[in-house]
């Protein structure tokens, strides 16, 4: 089995271009330390719903694209290992809440131990 990171974040559709610069590099990063796969997806189908939806979890604006994204492990101790190394990666050292192209206080995560594995 492995070990699962997800994340979704909203984007403003004006910041698409920078946010992608960000994930490319943060991606090579991660692949850098070890990670098997890292992904990161654009909403194609996301609806708001009457309960839940992405949209409502991330309080999703008109100007602003949900984006899912996850980081594949091969363990749970080796993602904690990795995410240590990435954090104190001075390749993301600039960046903070400020800096980001995206509002990271509407950003929500977490690590996922996989069930069913085809």
């Amino acid at each position: 089995m492995s070990y699962v990171d997800g994340f979704v974040v909203p984007v403003p559709r004006k910041s698409l271009a920078a946010y992608r610069r960000l994930a490319r590099k943060a991606g090579s990063i991660w692949r850098e330390h070890g990670a098997l796969e890292y992904i990161e997806c654009l909403a194609d189908d996301v609806k708001p719903g009457k309960q839940t939806s992405f949209p409502q979890a991330v309080k999703l604006k008109p100007d602003e694209v949900v984006v899912f994204s996850w980081i594949v492990f091969k363990s749970r101790a080796q993602r904690d290992r990795i995410n240590k190394k990435v954090m104190e990666d001075p390749r993301l050292s600039g960046l903070s809440l400020k800096t980001l192209p995206f509002d990271g206080k509407r950003m929500f995560w977490g690590g996922f131990k996989p069930i069913v594995q085809l």
